[in-house]
């Protein structure tokens, strides 16, 4: 079982989530958006050993400005898609040389995924759905014992990400909430921005999801 909490960060008040697995403490970072204060405070009550992964759902500057230094202080493994790998040395295609942010230094990944990857943080296991649509190698994070998905920029509450992007594709974001729509049962869903929502409800709700 994870517990998660929520620290909407930088410019674009991007959700960065940190799970911990409750029985061994072990955490990851999704997305994190810049350093910050109380999300450092709350790492370090954990202990420094405690952070095993910096999970990013995509290659964007507002979901990846945290990466350098939380990975440094805590000697994380960052992990992104393979076809969003490009984003963290590329300044064009992760958005830092526009929109006002800025400039990354080039960030190194530690473990590419491919769609149907697995990892654990701790006891918890989780998947990697490969979604794209919003980038090429935007991913979902899927943590099934908990019923529990991490959307970042591709199932938003009611809507969802953009499409007009380099590298995003609006068949693909098509398919790719098509694919979510069809895992089953029900799951609460943590997106890169805005509020929680549920599978359920956005099948209910979301027109994006309609056939």
């Amino acid at each position: 079982m994870i517990t998660v909490k929520t620290f909407p960060l930088g410019m674009l008040s991007t959700n960065t989530y940190l799970i911990t697995d409750n029985f061994t403490g072990k955490s990851a970072l999704v997305d994190p958006a810049c350093k910050d204060e109380r999300l450092t405070k709350e790492l370090l009550s954990l202990g420094k050993d405690k952070l095993q992964y910096i999970l990013l759902t995509h290659g964007h500057f507002d979901h990846i400005g945290g990466v350098d230094a939380y990975s440094q202080m805590f000697s994380a493994k960052v992990v992104i898609s393979s076809k969003d790998e490009a984003f963290l040395n590329d300044n064009s295609l992760n958005l830092s040389c526009l929109l006002g942010a800025s400039q990354l230094k080039p960030l190194k990944a530690d473990i590419t995924l491919n769609d149907g990857d697995e990892l654990t943080l701790g006891e918890s296991k989780f998947t990697f759905l490969l979604t794209p649509g919003h980038t090429m190698g935007s991913g979902c994070f899927v943590f099934g014992e908990d019923r529990v998905i991490f959307s970042g920029d591709t199932l938003f509450y009611h809507s969802m990400g953009r499409v007009d992007f380099p590298t995003s594709n609006p068949s693909d974001m098509k398919n790719s909430l098509k694919k979510l729509s069809k895992l089953q049962g029900d799951f609460t869903v943590y997106p890169g921005h805005d509020r929680f929502t549920t599978l359920s409800e956005e099948r209910k709700s979301n027109p994006y999801f309609a056939d």
